[in-house]
């Protein structure tokens, strides 16, 4: 019961306000505020298209399980995969065997094999059961394996007569599996269905057996929709014998004894063999030329669809809503997300309202191109980002340009062009690198820059070294002549460039903003070092940015205030807003809330769509994220590798203006999207952390966590920065930069490092057969 309680709560909490009302319900009052105007949809009745859940909310928990019913019913209409036992008993479960998705080889290790469709099938089947068997002794567990298991083996198998005669039954589509084995092996498949759409109120049945299909529509009583459901292109169709690409070029047959089909996603938007999409097709104006109604089937926010969504589930959504005649309804394991597309992004709807929070870039939009690349830049603008950032690296010759680290091997080609130059300076990080101070700006204008995988995940391989790397004074340009409303220039390293490279990098990116006379630009430079910031105090045009690397559960008080004295903003990793623990949203720290209690303006970085980086809270959908970050941490700016999501979320065109928060400046901005305002009865609501976290058996619950520490003062002040060296001294490298780690240890450097680089740094070399390695483990990155 308490269990359900905190269900119930996410409901309301975690998803879009949408009801799905039954046909002869009567309209519902208009709500306060400002509404979205109804919208005329491309769908053949000219309506939003449907929401069918796979098994309910079966993204989070596993496929007919209560809690998957109870978080999907109102946005969606339950879809059930029908199977079988030998005695007639119904249940809901997808695929032809139980094996992936229960816990059947516990209760019973021998497996048969059976050929379903021309294929020979080995496994458990529903059919060598009785109804008891596999309701008494079978629990359902994820059949996805990254999605998560403290579920599994709570819940017996979905049975349908259950569901169905309760007393609130949720809306009910009806999917017949296999029609044809069920026949072969003896039970009278089409009375079963027939008895179930006459006893219950079943909204829609479908089959993938179009003489199964047939007969029953013939004979149901009950006015059920049918629904032709289409295999992937190349399997056959059971009573034509055709391949399924063959009898969907037969619209009038099927129209002859259906009122819609249901299609394999990639029949709409075919994904070619690269994973890019291809030309679409023209099935949707097709069917409805002739009278059917279109279903897409497939839809999960934790498959790869294709590259060209770039891991964002609502621009897939998308596509199949606005691009071309809409689709009538999306089968999907996230219903959630299907749903906030369709109720607040599609057909660009927005509300004349001003939104507070940035949207920053990193390293312009870099999870599409290479970061720090003027086509990133360009893309980032493009999306609507309020500011683009470059973090400064200094060449040998004194040219400062953008680049993630200093560290150019992992965002160029360098490793390929320059790896004779790689050295160790433990000063900047302890594995060694190829330094941009170690090679000319001729030399590195000869390398490309390239994506950085997220993990395991590709970003846009077409474009991975597209684009190429500009000088700062290049940015600040493209920035000024684009009216981009901000830059963020963040400066790393300095106190290492001064002393033993000769290169003043401070003066080097006060000189270039002076030169860019950025009038209508506001101005943001990041640092870890402090004492980089005092330089910047007496131009009061500038926005200082106190960048913190470490993790934090608190600011006290007196380290507020020592912060403000060096900047007016602090940029601070996401953990430090919100604890994850096992992939769980664990608790809020105090550190946002200590910030602005001191007048501080907080951003949080990195967020990124890829849903391995998402903890299950948020559904696997950024958009949930976001919201989390801007409503409920009440952050000012977020840094992200998508600035397109997050933009999208916040806004649509540059229209209206906002004043962002202690930094005291008006930026301009967008329309927001409908679903962003928290008081708007259609609202994409925030994730709670905890509260999924509670509904885990009591198990595997965790211990109590020993909160962050707190952000002491040492770790904010950094020493003076040393005089620049002469530049006859800079030709020679220190021994700290030397490759081998004897002449370093005989120096005795005592160098202090900037607050952000104070990680223990092991003093070990690097052999060639190691380098070897190293090289080949960082290709295989790209």
């Amino acid at each position: 019961m308490l269990r359900s309680l905190f269900l119930i709560s996410l409901l309301v909490n975690a998803i879009v306000a949408q009801k799905l009302a039954p046909a002869n319900a009567p309209a519902p009052a208009p709500a306060p505020g400002p509404q979205v105007p109804a919208q005329k949809w491309s769908t053949l009745s000219g309506k939003e298209p449907l929401v069918i859940a796979r098994g309910g909310y079966s993204g989070l928990f596993p496929e007919g399980t209560p809690d998957a019913i109870a978080l999907a019913r109102d946005m969606s209409i339950l879809l059930c995969n029908l199977q079988l036992t030998r005695d007639g008993g119904a249940f809901c479960l997808t695929g032809s065997a139980l094996d992936n998705a229960t816990t059947i080889e516990y209760f019973d290790q021998k497996q048969n094999t059976y050929n379903i469709d021309g294929k020979d099938v080995k496994g458990h089947f529903s059919v060598d059961y009785t109804a008891d068997q596999v309701g008494m002794n079978i629990s359902v567990i994820q059949a996805i394996y990254s999605r998560p298991s403290s579920y599994d083996g709570l819940e017996p198998v979905l049975n349908l007569d259950a569901l169905l005669s309760s007393k609130s039954p949720p809306r009910f589509w009806l999917n017949v599996q296999n029609a044809a084995f069920y026949k072969e092996r003896g039970l009278k498949v089409e009375d079963i269905v027939l008895e179930l759409l006459n006893a219950y109120q079943i909204d829609f049945v479908s089959s993938s057996d179009m003489a199964f299909l047939k007969s029953v529509g013939e004979k149901s009583k009950k006015g059920s929709k049918v629904v032709f459901q289409l295999l992937n292109a190349k399997e056959v169709e059971p009573s034509t014998k055709k391949p399924y690409e063959s009898v969907v070029k037969d619209l009038a047959t099927i129209k002859s004894f259906a009122s819609g089909i249901m299609v394999p996603k990639d029949y709409i938007w075919p994904v070619k063999a690269d994973k890019y999409l291809g030309l679409p097709t023209t099935v949707v104006a097709d069917a409805h030329k002739s009278g059917l109604e279109v279903y897409a089937s497939g839809f999960a926010n934790d498959f790869l669809a294709s590259y060209s969504y770039n891991y964002d589930p609502t621009a897939e959504y998308l596509q199949f809503f606005d691009k071309g005649e809409s689709v009538d309804g999306v089968v999907t394991d996230f219903p959630s997300t299907a749903s906030n597309a369709i109720v607040c992004f599609a057909h660009n709807n927005t509300l004349p309202e001003k939104g507070p929070t940035l949207v920053i870039s990193n390293n312009g939009a870099s999870g599409i191109y290479p970061g720090s690349s003027d086509l990133a830049y360009q893309q980032a603008i493009d999306d609507g980002a309020d500011i683009i950032d470059c973090s400064v690296q200094m060449t040998k010759d004194g040219i400062a340009f953008c680049s993630n680290s200093t560290d150019i091997g992992p965002d160029t080609t360098a490793l390929t062009k320059f790896f004779s130059r790689s050295s160790r300076v433990p000063e900047i990080q302890p594995k060694s690198g190829i330094f941009s101070f170690d090679l000319t700006w001729s030399e590195i204008q000869t390398l490309k820059p390239q994506i950085v995988k997220s993990g395991d995940f590709q970003r846009n391989p077409a474009n991975r070294t597209s684009g190429k790397l500009v000088t700062l004074q290049e940015f600040l340009e493209l920035a000024k002549t684009k009216g981009v409303p901000g830059v963020l220039v963040n400066i790393q390293n300095a106190a290492y460039l001064a002393s033993k490279r000769g290169l003043d990098i401070v003066d080097a990116v006060s000189s270039a903003l002076k030169n860019a006379t950025l009038d209508k630009q506001q101005v943001l430079v990041q640092s870890d070092d402090s004492s980089v910031l005092s330089k910047f105090k007496d131009n009061p045009s500038y926005k200082r940015v106190m960048l913190l690397n470490e993790r934090m559960g608190e600011v006290p008080k007196k380290t507020a205030e020592e912060i403000k004295k060096y900047a007016e903003a602090v940029n601070i990793p996401k953990n430090s807003v919100i604890e994850v623990y096992s992939s769980f949203l664990y608790r809020f720290t105090n550190v946002v809330k200590e910030l602005k209690e001191a007048n501080v303006t907080v951003f949080v970085r990195t967020l990124k769509n890829e849903y391995t980086t998402l903890a299950f809270d948020y559904w696997s959908d950024p958009n949930v994220e976001i919201a989390t970050y801007i409503q409920a941490a009440m952050v000012d700016g977020i840094v992200t590798d998508f600035p397109g999501t997050a933009s999208r979320f916040i806004s649509e065109s540059f229209e209206s203006q906002r004043l962002s928060s202690s930094l005291q400046t008006i930026i301009p901005v967008t329309t927001r999207s409908p679903c962003s305002d928290m008081n708007n009865e259609l609202a994409i609501l925030p994730a709670r952390p905890g509260e999924l976290l509670k509904t885990i058996p009591p198990e595997e619950q965790p211990a109590a966590q020993a909160p962050l520490p707190p952000l002491e003062i040492e770790n904010v002040v950094d020493p003076p920065l040393p005089s620049v060296t002469k530049a006859s001294d800079s030709n020679h490298p220190g021994p700290a930069a030397d490759a081998t780690p004897a002449a370093a240890a005989a120096t005795g450097s005592n160098d202090t490092a900037p607050s952000g680089a104070r990680a223990n740094v092991a003093n070990s070399g690097l052999s060639l057969v190691a380098a070897i390695l190293v090289l080949a483990m960082v290709l295989d990155r790209h």
